[in-house]
Formats: C-alpha cells, sequence, structure tokens
C-alpha cells in the first residue's frame, strides 16, 4: 500500500461520507481495502470478546474447549499458537471464570484436557453469534453474493497461506498490529 493512499479516504469523505470518492480513488488499492474489513472485523470482535478472560486468546482456548479440538493442554497450545506458559497463566483464569476445567488426559494421565463448562459453552454460542453478526454487518453490502465472496476470499486466503504459511492464527493480528503501530510513528 502506498503512503500517498491513506489521506484519501478521510479527504472523501469529507466530501460525501466517503463512500463514491473514495470508492474512486482507492478502486485498485487492494490493500487499503484489505485493512478496512480486518480494522472493522477486529474492532467489532474485540467489542464482542472483550470481557472473556484473555480477551480475543481467551475466546479461542473457550471455543477449542468447547468443540473438543485439542485432546490436551499441550495440543491446545500448538493448535492455537500461544505459549504453553502463557496458556497455563490463561486457563487459570478462564477456570476461576468457570469457563472452562482441566480434567485428566484419558490416553495420559500426565497430560491435562481443557474441557468447557456449561457456561462456557453457553458463552462460546452467545459470542460465536455475535461474531457471525458483524460478519453479517459488514458483508451485508454484497447481498445474495456474500456466499460467492466468502468462498472466492477462503480459496484465496488459502493459496496466500500456502506462499507464506502462517505459524499460528494470532500471528495474523500480531504481524498487522505491528503494521499499524509502525504506521502511526512514522505520522
Amino acid at each position: 500500500m502506498s503512503d500517498t493512499a491513506a489521506p484519501a479516504p478521510s479527504a472523501a469523505r469529507s466530501e460525501d461520507g466517503g463512500g463514491r470518492i473514495a470508492a474512486e480513488l482507492l478502486k485498485d488499492d487492494f490493500g487499503w481495502a484489505l485493512g478496512v474489513i480486518m480494522r472493522r472485523y477486529l474492532r467489532a470482535a474485540e467489542e464482542i470478546v472483550n470481557d472473556v478472560p484473555g480477551g480475543p486468546r481467551g475466546y479461542q482456548v473457550v471455543a477449542s474447549a468447547s468443540q473438543n479440538l485439542a485432546t490436551n493442554q499441550g495440543a491446545m497450545a500448538a493448535q492455537l499458537g500461544i505459549d504453553r506458559t502463557v496458556l497455563t497463566y490463561l486457563i487459570d483464569d478462564l477456570e476461576a471464570a468457570g469457563l472452562v476445567s482441566r480434567q485428566p488426559d484419558p490416553a495420559d494421565r500426565r497430560s491435562r484436557r481443557v474441557v468447557a463448562t456449561e457456561a462456557g459453552k453457553a458463552l462460546w454460542q452467545d459470542r460465536q453469534a455475535a461474531l457471525a453478526n458483524a460478519e453479517a454487518e459488514i458483508l451485508r453490502v454484497l447481498g445474495r453474493d456474500e456466499s460467492a465472496f466468502k468462498e472466492l476470499l477462503q480459496r484465496v486466503a488459502i493459496h496466500a497461506d500456502r506462499l507464506d504459511p502462517m505459524h499460528n492464527a494470532c500471528q495474523v493480528v500480531e504481524e498487522l498490529n505491528e503494521q499499524e503501530n509502525r504506521s502511526r510513528r512514522r505520522r
């Protein structure tokens, strides 16, 4: 994304709310479009999970535990890309909030499984629905084309991940935050 593209949206907003003029000025700026969509989604998601202990990472733990996605705590750490030590403290907080519990792993009693409580499952279902609503709000402009867009976006994401694989889901957000911080410092 070029440095000259950043001021255009605010200049356009002052004329017509940002719609028509910004779209014309930035119609070929792929990075700007992705950034705006990602920023809106991340803000909405943060509002939805900010009261969960550990925020987005805490929500990921509850979601994984609610769906039985990890066989044990170590597998969960690898799956979510969270350092094992950090995950231990995060689970402590979620356990204190009554959202998860640790149970012995039947396959290895030295290991622990993280299991969602009924309250954790209810929270996950509630927040999952709220995240779907936030996504729908962003994509509403597409109307019937929403599912086609999501399918195409998934194909592009899979291809991009093959070109530059992520080690974990948190990596994207962390890299975006770093880029945004660098951009703010330059202003």
